[in-house]
């Protein structure tokens, strides 16, 4: 069994006393920070926006129009400071323990990339991402899966009704080796499949 991720991967591995940790770092486009400095400037700008707006009503002065906008102008704000928040907020690696007979698996938080409604997945559930955390025991781990698809390589796993994509991050080589390695760790049948549609 290969402990040892391909040369140049960014993939790392601790060894501890309930098995290896491998480490596969939550790395994104620092390109996202233009983004991120975008929206600081636009939320400078929607501060006077909603003040001045905010002080009209106050004051008496204001219509049904400008109550409404106001609403939806505090909803894009409040959007707006989250996707800030996001793009800038360090992401958090994805982990697997690899146990005697089961996996603890840790998603992590991948960092927001804002031209992630080009790709594979919703920008939407991209942005209120849910930290997976699972024990994958031998049920789940007989489902992994080296699905070939017009897109590269995918390393999935089946968690009750949900597939669940491993190492989605990292390298088609570094998910072809982590299939290798969790195939021969834990004895799993052929898990490498032809190629196929998106699944």
């Amino acid at each position: 069994m290969d402990l040892n991720p391909p040369t140049g991967s960014e993939i790392s591995i601790r060894r501890g006393d309930q098995g290896p940790l491998i480490i596969i770092p939550a790395k994104g486009s620092p390109a996202r920070y233009f983004g991120g400095l975008f929206l600081l400037f636009w939320l400078g700008g929607w501060a006077f926006g909603f003040k001045s707006v905010l002080t009209k009503l106050l004051s008496g002065n204001g219509n049904a129009f400008e109550v409404f906008w106001l609403g939806g102008w505090t909803v894009g704000g409040v959007l707006a400071a989250y996707t800030a928040f996001r793009i800038f907020r360090p992401g958090v690696p994805e982990t697997l323990l690899l146990k005697r007979a089961s996996i603890d698996y840790d998603a992590g938080i991948p960092p927001l990339e804002l031209n992630t409604y080009q790709k594979r997945r919703n920008f939407w559930s991209s942005l209120f991402v849910k930290r997976l955390r699972a024990e994958l025991g031998r049920q789940e781990l007989i489902s992994l899966r080296l699905r070939e698809t017009e897109e590269g390589n995918r390393l999935t796993v089946d968690i009750g009704a949900k597939r669940v994509e491993l190492a989605a991050r990292a390298s088609e080589v570094e998910r072809e080796w982590l299939g290798r390695l969790l195939a021969d760790r834990y004895a799993l049948p052929q898990i490498m499949l032809g190629t196929v549609g998106k699944t």
